[in-house]
């Protein structure tokens, strides 16, 4: 138990890196960690950091592992099921797909036009930007295990029901017919030497932080600013957990918003840390990387009206019945 905790406050939390930020933000800038402008320097700088660090790191290795399964192998092994089981393997696919809601669109066109059910393709569409095993890792870093373990398992219990729904509802019919004629060529894929995976995982890595570092930034910066700047008193008025309309509050103002769950974490703990309630904070995460409006105005040029609706309807249900029951029983994960 003592080597666990060891290697999980020195590899994901960073204990040695907050160290060494609050020695340069004390002796070299002269600045007191406790006060204000001190404090928000060393959770920009240390928050940065560290989520550099473990993404680069992880996405590297998943990057990896995916290589092993391009998509037309990917198709080919989804395609022998169907049904819940179906649905459970392209949640489960979307975990090892660390992509952000809009990059995960062109895969969704993809299985789609290769004949996959489409509540299928809408299980991996829900579970992509919602749920990844890097997302695990940094949740663990900020918050603890149990809450990581807890958010990835509703995150995917949200994808298969709500990929099960739209299967159920049969609105294949609601997908733009070019997307059925966009056919996949089958070709056999050649296997990739070892040199040419670590390769592809370096690529991967550039390009997602390519894509991701701003989000970052800006995530950190907002966090710092509402740890150290914004009193705890007035986010208590809107979002406490004594507020029961907290958690719609958190939905509908990660909606308009474009991130990934890398640029909300540091928002979320500082959130959390102001004492708004773990299932509020969960809540504005999956709204915002689930539920953009950038990603909305993209499927809405793949599906029909009634298709986004009804996906989009039966996630915002999911992420605010999650948050309710998460303010309710999030106390047992802490």
């Amino acid at each position: 138990m003592f080597i666990f905790e060891f290697l999980n406050n020195q590899l994901l939390k960073m204990v040695w890196l907050s160290d060494l930020v609050k020695i340069l933000v004390e002796d070299v800038f002269g600045l007191n960690i406790s006060e204000r402008l001190g404090g928000s320097i060393h959770f920009f700088i240390y928050d940065i950091v560290k989520i550099f660090i473990l993404l680069s790191v992880l996405i590297f290795a998943i990057s990896y592992v995916q290589s092993f399964f391009p998509p037309e192998r990917t198709r080919k092994i989804l395609g022998r099921y169907n049904g819940v089981t179906a649905n459970i393997l392209g949640a489960l696919l979307g975990t090892i797909t660390p992509f952000c809601s809009c990059s995960s669109i062109p895969l969704f066109i993809g299985f789609t036009s290769a004949g996959l059910p489409i509540g299928v393709t809408f299980s991996f569409l829900i579970s992509s930007p919602l749920v990844d095993l890097a997302s695990v890792l940094l949740l663990a870093s900020i918050f603890n295990w149990k809450i990581a373990i807890a958010y990835v398992l509703v995150g995917l219990v949200l994808a298969v029901l709500g990929g099960t729904i739209i299967s159920k509802a049969k609105l294949e019919d609601y997908v733009e017919p070019f997307v059925y004629s966009n056919k996949m060529m089958e070709s056999e894929q050649e296997e990739l030497t070892t040199k040419e995976r670590i390769n592809f995982g370096k690529d991967q890595v550039k390009d997602i932080v390519k894509k991701v570092w701003l989000y970052i930034l800006i995530g950190v910066g907002i966090g710092a600013a509402i740890h150290n700047w914004v009193p705890e008193n007035i986010i208590s008025a809107v979002l406490g957990q004594d507020k029961w309309y907290s958690v719609l509050i958190a939905t509908f103002v990660g909606v308009p918003m474009y991130a990934d769950i890398f640029g909300t974490l540091p928002i979320a703990e500082a959130l959390v840390l102001k004492g708004v309630g773990l299932g509020t904070v969960l809540s504005f995460m999956m709204g915002v990387t689930a539920l953009s409006l950038p990603s909305m105005i993209m499927l809405k040029k793949v599906v029909k009206t009634k298709l986004l609706a009804v996906f989009f309807g039966v996630v915002t249900i999911g992420i605010i019945v999650i948050g309710y029951l998460f303010n309710a029983f999030g106390y047992l994960l802490v």
